[in-house]
């Protein structure tokens, strides 16, 4: 990249020696200026800092998430990945340098490294670990060290409830950090949680209650290792382990001295040590790590910058590229490119990749990061969507993105539940930010945003109420002094503290009863609802010793035991998936919650391999060929039943020896539909039903029909797609059960539809018709019906035409025009047959001796009462 810079410096030296202050100043000191920062959290921080300096009007914040531009911008504050280093500024600097070698972001700061320059100044910050590689790299770079204001000493081992005044602990899972901070509460009063994942807005008040005073633990995760400037004396480290994305491993000495450099401010000393059972940090890790001793890094991340756009396979070919250059080594494949290689496979994306520009498209929106964090495949099928979007319309379709948006706009649930939301929602604030894909970027923009601000607040009243109470320590000593509070659980759900009702548990759930415990102290009604924790953990006992006999899905997705619902299913990634979310309120603990949500995790994971076992195999089935996993594949993603007429082409296409594998798997082809016939239990029934509408997005789940009922009037559910998801095919004014019709198809196809025919018994047994409704049901099918009366001669009153609505004779109406003439059936004929004779007479008349349970016994009595 060639420049107009005069000079590059790198800043090198441990936490706590003002480097990131030094840059801002540098920066200010001329006309035009960017920094990029190692964390959203942080660049924020520095953003309000630079626009408390020069105004609003003179400062820019981009990331991946925000974006804050004006007209009139002069210094620009990013995350490293966000930095636009294609606009020429005059001072550029990069902070966190060292995390060159991360294996997860490394690329990407090796790149500012080799390619971000100001035209005037360019600034590096970071670790003196990094003076080798960049002395290589960068040869006409100028050191200069900074030292650390404050001392920085290694105390060992202390319990939470030893540990100082303005402390922070450590942990490496926001699990983790939950459990240390419900620790810390009952032991300490309180505590303030910081994590990576935490919005600006729920991180900042979290902050402010630490900073105030309000409370003096600080429990976070190594987020607070890069460069977030707070108040604390001494960083515990609740463990030395992490998981890093793809294994456990211990953290290394410059991680530690990372993390541990947060103690102390200014010139006030600092210490650090562990606590809650972690191993001691050996005595010369400890003094390395006090005299600022670390290992040089002797390898870099790095990815090519120059990628090819041809197609799909050169771009993959010019990521997976090596360098010549010993001290860079290639990067580990991250979520981007394992979306790529992904989406790449797809048909409907490789038949949008006509041109360079398309590839690039491609690459950018697999660039969208995997905030949700469900799994790979979900994560790549929604980049296909909004490739798809972008890419054929311009334009990501609003009434999809507002189907995507519109369920995250709640501040119900708990902490995880709000925490999950605010993680769903950053991925559309990241695709916000892209202008060009959206109709009305600002809208967008500005409702993510919002919604953002109002589950951060409601996460922030939800991290309060869960883990600060003030006067923990006047309860300690109440309860101390009082006793045990008795609590009773009555039959109904009642709870009791001290013979008065404060609430109702039903299930894992506990409802407060707003007019309970009027007037009592606040801390004697936090010690009451703790009292529940035996009757929670008690239930969650019997809940795992339960069968799955015990448990039920109730038609609106409900799970319920023991009469009370205890979670709730929800679509899972997959076609044939679902999960489930276990109700259970923030009283019962998170250990109870995780056993609920184990145990309905078991379940609905056994209900769906047990009800769709055959499409599952289908699903499953890697030899069937082309044509026949093309079909799978759509019986899959329609539950197992699909109309015939809307295959028509693929069936043309599909070889009888296909046909076959796909029988083995029980694929019915019949002439209305394909399907699969155990599914049309009712158990499987009521399972698709549930999974149809929720990914439908339907408002009121629909309640399966009756069960063993084989025709049903067609007006009693109108909902689009209900009768198929059903396992019913509409005909008409009745609908009827798709097996039946079949075997009834059966029966109609040996019948000469030409010349007419009149219905068996056998005809009104499979289809479970009275008279009146199989004629209902022969029209809605298509054909045309006329009366007969058995004396040709003589003209039937209405009445006498109501009693004998059994004797019709059908035709098909493509083959007879309703216009036509239909001579009578021949009557010597029909005499010459017997009395139960005639051309497939509907109702022969039952000897003395018929068995009354047979059909021709029942359609008799259905004549009568007609």
């Amino acid at each position: 990249m060639t420049t107009r810079h005069k000079r590059i410096e790198a800043v090198l030296g441990p936490t706590n020696t003002g480097k990131t202050r030094h840059a801002i100043e540098r920066m200010l000191v001329h006309q035009t200026g960017m920094i990029g920062l190692p964390l959203r959290l942080l660049a924020r921080e520095v953003y309000d800092t630079v626009r408390g300096l020069r105004g609003a009007a003179q400062v820019a914040l981009i990331t991946g998430e925000e974006r804050i531009v004006p007209a009139t911008a002069r210094y620009w504050v990013c995350t490293v990945e966000a930095m636009p280093v294609n606009s020429a500024t005059d001072f550029i600097a990069v902070d966190e340098i060292q995390l060159c070698a991360d294996p997860e972001r490394g690329h990407i700061f090796t790149e500012r490294l080799l390619s971000a320059r100001g035209s005037r100044e360019t600034l590096f910050l970071g670790s003196d670990s990094m003076r080798g590689p960049i002395a290589d790299l960068v040869p006409s770079t100028c050191f200069s060290g900074k030292k650390r204001f404050s001392e920085l000493n290694y105390v060992g081992e202390r319990k939470v409830s030893r540990l100082k005044e303005r402390s922070a602990i450590v942990g490496f899972s926001v699990e983790n950090v939950y459990e240390i901070a419900d620790l810390v509460r009952q032991q300490r009063g309180g505590a303030a949680v910081v994590t990576g994942a935490l919005s600006p807005r729920t991180r900042n008040a979290q902050v402010a209650m630490y900073q105030n005073g309000d409370v003096d633990i600080l429990v976070a995760t190594d987020a607070i290792g890069m460069g977030l400037n707070l108040d604390i004396h001494h960083v515990a480290f609740a463990g030395l382990a992490k998981f890093d994305g793809r294994r456990f491993r211990r953290l290394t000495r410059s991680e530690l001295a990372q993390i541990a450099g947060r103690a102390g401010r200014h010139v006030k000393a600092g210490t650090f040590g562990v606590t809650c059972g972690a191993e001691e940090i050996e005595p010369g890790e400890a003094t390395a790590i006090e005299e600022s001793r670390l290992p040089p890094v002797k390898r870099l991340q790095w990815r090519n910058a120059s990628l090819e756009f041809t197609s799909a396979d050169t771009l993959i070919a010019s990521l997976e590229m090596a360098s010549d250059t010993p001290l860079l080594t290639r990067a580990r494949e991250v979520d981007d490119i394992t979306a790529l290689r992904h989406l790449a496979t797809l048909s409907e994306v490789q038949c949008r990749l006509a041109a360079p520009r398309d590839v690039e498209l491609l690459w950018t929106v697999c660039q969208i990061p995997d905030f949700r964090n469900i799994s790979d495949n979900a994560h790549a099928a929604l980049l296909r969507e909004i490739f798809t979007f972008v890419h054929d319309d311009g334009l990501i379709e609003d009434d999809w993105l507002n189907r995507q948006v519109a369920p995250l706009d709640k501040t119900e649930g708990d902490v995880d539940a709000l925490a999950r939301r605010i993680a769903f929602v950053r991925t559309w604030t990241y695709v916000a930010q892209r202008r060009a894909w959206l109709g009305d970027a600002d809208f967008w923009r500005e409702r993510t945003r919002d919604i953002e601000d109002r589950l951060s607040d409601a996460l922030h009243e939800r991290l309060l109420r869960r883990f600060v109470d003030l006067r923990t320590t006047v309860l300690t000593s109440r309860m101390r002094r009082n006793g045990n509070l008795m609590t009773e659980l009555g039959d109904d759900g009642e709870i009791t503290v001290e013979g008065q009702r404060i609430g109702c548990l039903k299930g894992f759930s506990f409802t407060l009863d707003p007019a309970a415990n009027r007037g009592e102290d606040k801390a004697l009604r936090t010690a009451s609802l703790k009292a529940l924790g035996p009757h929670f953990e008690l239930r969650a006992s019997k809940l795992m010793r339960a069968s799955d006999r015990e448990i039920m899905i109730a038609a609106n997705g409900a799970i319920m035991w023991d009469g009370h619902e205890v979670g709730r299913v929800a679509p899972g990634a997959a076609p044939l998936g679902a999960v489930a979310i276990e109700t259970v309120s923030d009283e019962a603990g998170e250990a109870v919650r995780k056993r609920v949500a184990d145990r309905l995790a078991a379940y609905v994971s056994t209900r769906l391999r047990t009800d769709f076992e055959n499409l599952r195999a289908l699903e499953e089935d890697g030899a069937l060929d082309g044509p026949a996993r093309a079909l799978a594949f759509r019986l899959v993603e329609s539950f197992g039943i699909l109309k015939r007429s809307e295959i028509t082409a693929e069936l043309a296409a599909l070889p009888r020896e296909m046909r076959a594998q796909l029988r083995r798997h029980r694929v019915r082809f019949g002439q209305y539909s394909i399907f699969l016939p155990p599914l049309l239990r009712p158990a499987p029934t009521r399972l698709r039903l549930l999974l149809w509408g929720m990914r439908s997005n339907l408002k009121t789940l629909p309640e399966p029909p009756p069960s063993g009922l084989v025709t049903l009037p067609s007006d009693l559910e109108t909902l689009p797609g209900y009768w198929q998801m059903a396992g019913f095919h509409p005909a008409g004014q009745v609908v009827i059960r798709i097996d039946m019709l079949e075997r009834l198809a059966d029966l109609l196809r040996v019948e000469d539809a030409k010349a007419g025919f009149r219905p068996s018994p056998a005809m009104f047994s499979i289809s479970g018709t009275t008279p009146e409704r199989f004629h209902q049901l022969m029209v809605g099918l298509g054909y045309h019906a006329e009366p007969v009366s058995d004396d040709p001669d003589r003209e039937a009153t209405d009445s006498q035409m109501a009693a004998m609505q059994h004797s019709w004779i059908f035709t098909r109406r493509s083959v007879r025009g309703p216009a036509a003439k239909r001579k009578p059936p021949n009557r010597k004929t029909k005499r010459s047959r017997g009395a139960a004779g005639g051309v497939a007479r509907a109702d022969p008349r039952p000897s003395t001796h018929m068995d009354p349970s047979s059909p021709f016994a029942v359609l008799d009595q259905l004549r009568k009462r007609l």
